[in-house]
């Protein structure tokens, strides 16, 4: 079982009104419940406050954000985008209802439930003001404390606001897009630690800074995408590259695209230009390069070779150990 509880308030009674956290919600809500070839992902149960008609008040937060975290699921994700608030007993998510900062939910009753879970894994996922101190001891420490299994990912430090741009907070909208495929590896899988990698390299020093906080042995992956390149082909990199550091020599019969003026060379074999597909390919996302030439096709015409990047390596590895 795969669960998900998506928030998104913009309404709220007491304090100042909120914009696009509905509109984050849904689109979080949107790509987390298919994979990018459609079929299911996450079964997800979306809550909004968009007007005095439709709130979330603090019970059914809390009652909400409990009954995520209290079975054995395989992934429990906790996402929240809304008014933040922090303060020296802690931080807090604030529901439609709240009159007060304090009036919200603790985060560290948040993270009784996370940590207490008999979920396998727990993600918490956290676009709100100063939602950086989720998993602190306490207000003033920066002790953390995560059982296994659990990661969390916040838009900003516990001292920082979280942005929006647009009618959008600006980490949502990353967040959607490392979702949609832009945080997935070769083998087209998306982890929070790929999410917080392209989150983290798309803002600048100046702007509100993502925090990751995690306590797992292997990362889940959150939603799968098509890969740009097949197993079976990432499978023959073994083939191509034996042992760390070979070439693989190239030589004008792997090319079957011909010029004029090239009478002289041999003709295309068609097992070294079926070969030579696979090594454009492996070319094209990074794991291969062709040496002493500026591309594939004059590294075989020029009977030169190609050798693999260091991520090449590291796949190629991955293969060896029969991880892929």
């Amino acid at each position: 079982m795969r669960k998900a509880l998506i928030i998104g308030i913009d309404y709220y009674e007491h304090v100042n009104r909120l914009h696009g956290c509905v509109n984050d919600a849904h689109n979080v809500a949107s790509i987390l419940e298919r994979n990018g070839d459609g079929s299911v992902n996450f079964d997800v149960r979306l809550l909004t406050g968009t007007g005095p008609e439709d709130t979330v008040s603090r019970g059914e937060l809390r009652e909400a954000v409990q009954q995520l975290f209290q079975n054995d699921s395989d992934v429990a994700l906790l996402y929240f985008a809304g008014h933040g608030h922090v303060e020296e007993t802690g931080g807090y998510l604030m529901a439609s209802d709240v009159p007060t900062g304090n009036g919200g939910l603790p985060l560290n009753e948040v993270m009784t439930f996370v940590n207490k879970s008999p979920a396998k894994n727990r993600v918490m996922i956290l676009d709100s003001c100063h939602s950086g101190i989720a998993g602190n001891l306490d207000a003033g420490a920066n002790v953390v404390q995560l059982s296994e299994g659990v990661t969390i990912l916040t838009a900003s430090a516990k001292d920082q606001y979280a942005s929006e741009e647009n009618g959008a907070g600006v980490f949502s909208a990353l967040l959607v897009d490392a979702l949609g495929g832009a945080a997935a590896n070769l083998v087209g899988e998306i982890t929070p630690g790929s999410v917080y990698a392209h989150i983290d390299q798309s803002l600048g020093s100046w702007d509100q800074r993502p925090l990751f906080k995690t306590n797992v042995k292997k990362f889940v992956w959150l939603r799968k995408v098509p890969s740009p390149i097949s197993q079976a082909e990432l499978r023959r990199l073994p083939e191509f590259f034996p042992n760390p550091g070979v070439e693989f020599a190239l030589d004008p019969s792997f090319e079957p695209e011909r010029g004029p003026g090239v009478d002289h060379l041999p003709p295309p074999n068609p097992v070294n230009t079926a070969n030579f597909a696979v090594l454009q390919k492996l070319n094209r996302v990074n794991l291969v390069v062709p040496v002493d030439a500026p591309h594939m096709w004059h590294a075989a015409m020029e009977s030169k070779s190609c050798k693999l990047t260091v991520l090449g390596e590291h796949y190629r590895r991955l293969v060896k150990r029969g991880r892929i």
